[in-house]
């Protein structure tokens, strides 16, 4: 009996392992992959290809290692590769130090670039200038030499006879030509190339194609969308269209802080914050933006923007492209400018296996940390320190008045849709006023950790939104502390516990807006810190575990399975009618009860289904194009009855036709019946075209 436990428990714990080596990849692993590239924050993306290979930069702000470089072999399946500093030695705002910050300063918007056997990462920042990185190996190392030109969100092209160029500015378009050996500007060379009131707005992306200039720029009025511009010399004239418009993938932007942004104060406990709720319409920079195109080597095209995702931050996005008229436009002919959640992978020669761009988890085994951690500014040198032997790291307590001021805070992005963070805390050798433990890096900030004092040891809870504080005696030392969220609902929970299996909840759920203070999501943090202005002692965190329960979706297309269908729009089951696919009257309806709302999904291949009704009546079937995109339910299947079923996760898809290249649906209060010719959903996902699949057999 004794034994059977035994190997009960490390089946458990077997399972456990696994789980937590399950990490959000775009990649199905059926030749499809389903947005965002990354469930945590990539902001800004700019991306090249040089000959097979493709590399991907991105914003990193104040976090230290910065300015990350991934590279991929088919646009969907990314790893790290590196970064191109450590440090920023460019200010005490880098350091914590002397109450100055840099939080949502640093590097802005990057743009790489490989020419003539070097690769060059130009990028701002802030109050601080135009900076280049260079190497002949993006693996590094890579020779950081500073511009000291006033040049943001820049993009650069090396043209064919010789000379650079960059385009920058927010609103109007300014084009400088860039000396040779990047001493400066070119005098005489800078121009407005796209005066102001044109809509170009800002984070340029400039290219050379087919003997043609094209600038690809994010506009966020009225709303975010991307726009392209395009002339036969590099200062034009140009003239501009809209490639891609309204595409927000059924995501709402989520809770923001109205009243942290940049260039305002960190805010103290006891600060008042102003938080705006869920926006239900295209709102802001929701949809996609800020992004560019890149080549692969059969000539086909694709797409990448970034998208405001609540409280993950900004995330990648994959879109295809369709030229016309000789403009790149996103989306798929019949469809322009909206983009599919779920699509076919790029066609490129090697088969990439799904991976992860990181290892979330880490038992800090090892000589040096994991790529996925980021220091909150620089780290402080000597007053950290990972043991191999032991597999922990320590953190000294160094003077901070408040979390937000506490230097050597070790982060890492949290991970969407949903995840939870743990680790172990060993506080024994904290000194009186010290605090360590866990927390969400964000303004509002919450977190857990444990303080000394002449009691002994207490855990103490704080929420700053709430500036509300729970102090718990504990008999212990040793503690798990973990906070679990739900980042599609922007909130969290932290909970704590003696063994590691039984988790008590302290305080209330953490509500997790996106502000522009730190101008990032949400951060998992662990810190130390002493509050009586000294060095204090030090924490010892001896694992930190990465769980994401909804990574694998290996089950989220019901193959096989016999389902209903739900319309989010109007809250009907859908009914195969003999004339076509309808919404059942009411819910109690003679339809709804019966075989008229179950439909059989078969699989044919490359994430595509077609959906056969129970009660005879067929196939579902697009037999009309243009106007009405007509839905009938068909006795023998075709290819008209093909659709891309797109993942909306937690039970819910949309139906792309392979016909039309739009979406099945209808519109909400009408008696219309279901037609394929809906380009997208709303934020909200109640315009008609959102489904709730439920399986019945």
């Amino acid at each position: 009996m004794k034994r059977n436990i035994i190997q009960l428990i490390f089946v458990q714990l077997l399972s456990f392992t696994m789980v937590q080596a399950q990490s959000w990849t775009a990649d199905n692993g059926n030749g499809t992959y389903t947005n965002p590239l990354f469930y945590d924050e990539f902001s800004d993306p700019d991306i090249i290809r040089v000959g097979d290979d493709f590399y991907l930069a991105g914003t990193t702000m104040h976090a230290m290692p910065g300015l990350v470089v991934l590279h991929s072999k088919d646009l969907v399946n990314w790893t790290f590769l590196s970064y191109c500093f450590d440090k920023l030695t460019l200010g005490a705002e880098f350091d914590l130090k002397d109450g100055k910050e840099a939080y949502g300063q640093g590097v802005w918007a990057p743009c790489i670039r490989y020419h003539d056997g070097m690769f060059y990462i130009f990028t701002n920042v802030n109050n601080h200038g135009m900076q280049v990185f260079m190497a002949k190996d993006p693996k590094g190392p890579w020779i950081h030499k500073p511009l000291n030109l006033e040049i943001y969100d820049l993009s650069v092209l090396f043209d064919d006879d010789g000379k650079v160029y960059a385009v920058h500015k927010y609103n109007e378009v300014i084009l400088v030509e860039l000396k040779p050996d990047f001493s400066g500007i070119v005098e005489g060379s800078e121009k407005v190339i796209i005066p102001a009131g044109n809509s170009m707005g800002e984070g340029h992306h400039i290219y050379k194609i087919n003997g043609k200039y094209y600038i690809i720029s994010a506009n966020y009025s009225p709303t975010g969308r991307m726009q392209c511009a395009r002339a036969d010399k590099p200062y034009g004239p140009y003239e501009t269209t809209v490639i891609s418009a309204k595409e927000t993938m059924g995501t709402k932007r989520g809770w923001l802080t109205d009243n942290v942004g940049l260039g305002r104060p960190v805010p103290e406990p006891g600060f008042k914050f102003k938080l705006t709720p869920d926006a239900e319409s295209y709102f802001g920079a929701v949809p996609l933006h800020q992004g560019g195109i890149v080549d692969l080597p059969n000539g086909d095209w694709w797409g990448f923007s970034m998208m405001d995702f609540r409280s993950v931050g900004r995330t990648t996005f994959l879109s295809p492209v369709t030229w016309k008229d000789g403009w790149p436009y996103f989306g798929l002919e019949g469809n322009l400018g909206r983009s599919p959640r779920t699509w076919i992978k790029p066609n490129v020669a090697v088969q990439a296996t799904p991976v992860a761009p990181y290892q979330r988890s880490d038992d800090f085994s090892g000589t040096k940390l994991l790529p996925v951690w980021q220091w909150n500014h620089n780290p402080t040198d000597g007053k950290w320190e990972l043991n191999k032997k032991r597999g922990s790291l320590r953190l000294f307590t160094l003077p901070a008045n408040d979390f937000l001021w506490a230097r050597n805070t070790l982060t890492q992005r949290v991970i969407g849709p949903e995840s939870s963070g743990t680790t172990l805390l060993d506080a024994s050798a904290l000194k009186s006023g010290d605090i360590a433990g866990l927390a969400i890096l964000n303004m509002p900030y919450a977190s857990l950790g444990m303080v000394k004092n002449d009691d002994g040891y207490m855990l103490r809870f704080y929420d700053q939104y709430r500036n509300k504080t729970i102090d718990k005696i504990l008999p212990y030392a040793k503690v798990y502390l973990r906070v679990t969220g739900n980042y599609d609902e922007d909130i969290a929970q932290f909970s704590y516990s003696a063994d590691g299996v039984t988790f008590t909840n302290v305080g209330d759920s953490i509500r997790l807006p996106y502000q522009l203070k730190t101008f990032q999501g949400s951060r998992y943090a662990l810190f130390a810190y002493n509050t009586e202005g000294k060095n204090g002692g030090y924490a010892d965190f001896e694992d930190f575990k990465l769980d994401e329960p909804l990574a694998n979706r290996s089950k989220n297309i019901p193959v096989g399975k016999v389902i209903t269908l739900t319309n989010l729009g109007t809250d009907l089951l859908v009914w195969a009618n003999p004339h076509g696919m309808m919404h059942s009257k009411e819910k109690g309806s003679r339809e709804a009860n019966g075989t008229g709302v179950r439909f059989k999904v078969h699989d044919r291949g490359k994430g595509r289904v077609a959906l056969e009704a129970m009660n005879g009546t067929g196939f579902l079937t697009v037999v009309g194009v243009g106007i009405s995109g007509d839905v009938r339910m068909l006795k023998n299947e075709s290819e008209a009855g093909l659709f891309q079923w797109q993942d909306m996760l937690r039970g819910q898809c949309m139906l792309l036709s392979l016909k039309t290249k739009r979406f099945v649906g209808l519109t909400p209060g009408t008696n219309e019946p279901y037609g394929a010719d809906f380009p997208g959903t709303l934020p909200n996902r109640k315009d008609g075209t959102v489904f709730e699949w439920k399986v019945i057999e």
